[in-house]
């Protein structure tokens, strides 16, 4: 099943896709109201218009550096996960989007980093966490009530999810690495999401080793869970030659239960019609072929 991720309403309805999502709210904070035909998307602590519109929303280490886009790593700003207010607009864009179709993708869930928060109200929070569960407030703790934060959070949005919650994971399936770095849960997420959405993004995909290892390495943190994940390609036309987007979608079907592509339909559209083409006149793209390319 191939899917397309936009920004354009136009392009849902596309004979080329099998599912379109839809961008109701970005990591800009640009917002968009959701449609019908579409799996809406919101992208939840990334938002740099709340960030810039008010500074204390934004998550800190323990030095004080704020999470926006003039840290090193960021390509956008945060909001910190604690925050009351900001999780219930979260969660009424929520509702409003099960509204207009049964099923939503959250993008961009978790903390920023494993530095972060450390904001007086995520230090209170976890006093509190430490007294109630009569813990040693140690390391293993702060990655655990992170951890629980999150999870509390997932759970609250898929409530309000009547059909399937899509879950965007950031792209590193080494063990321990997403609970770390982002308080994500797998095992415990696992069990208020659908499906598990991995971008794996690149501007021509002229080798795709690492590609599949990467994909590998979902699958088998995944498998064990039940839970399916796909793979979303990168098909915006910069420097991409249509040969090896083809070749990154077999890579990613090989390994992932379903393949979506971001940002360019008419790109995505054109590599799915050549691929079914080639398949039709007798043409096996296999992974590995062309493996370690430069």
């Amino acid at each position: 099943m191939y899917g397309v991720v936009t920004r354009n309403p136009d392009e849902v309805e596309w004979p080329d896709f099998d599912r379109a999502f839809y961008e109701v709210k970005d990591v800009t904070g640009r917002a968009a109201e959701p449609l019908p035909e579409a799996v809406n998307m919101v992208s939840c602590f990334g938002d740099t218009a709340a960030a810039e519109d008010n500074p204390e929303l934004v998550p800190v280490d323990d030095e004080g550096n704020l999470a926006t886009r003039d840290q090193r790593f960021f390509d956008w700003a945060y909001i910190c996960p604690t925050n009351e207010d900001y999780r219930a607009g979260l969660l009424e864009i929520v509702a409003d989007c099960a509204a207009e179709n049964a099923d939503v993708r959250l993008d961009d869930v978790g903390f920023p980093r494993d530095g972060y928060c450390h904001c007086e109200r995520c230090e209170r929070l976890f006093d509190e966490w430490v007294a109630e569960n009569g813990a040693d407030g140690d390391e293993a703790d702060w990655y655990a009530w992170r951890a629980e934060v999150i999870t509390e959070f997932v759970a609250e949005a898929a409530e309000r999810v009547p059909g399937r919650t899509y879950l965007t994971l950031y792209p590193d399936p080494y063990p321990g690495h997403l609970y770390e770095r982002a308080g994500l849960d797998i095992e415990a997420l696992a069990e208020h999401v659908d499906e598990f959405v991995v971008p794996l993004y690149d501007v021509h995909y002229g080798t795709t080793y690492w590609l599949e290892t990467i994909a590998k390495g979902f699958r088998s943190l995944l498998e064990p869970l039940d839970v399916p994940f796909a793979i979303e390609l990168y098909a915006v036309d910069a420097e991409m030659e249509m040969d090896d987007l083809i070749h990154a979608t077999e890579v990613a079907e090989a390994y992932a239960d379903e393949v979506y592509f971001g940002y360019d339909a008419s790109n995505a559209a054109a590599a799915l019609r050549r691929k079914r083409a080639d398949q039709q006149e007798g043409v096996t793209h296999r992974p590995g072929d062309g493996d370690g390319e430069n």
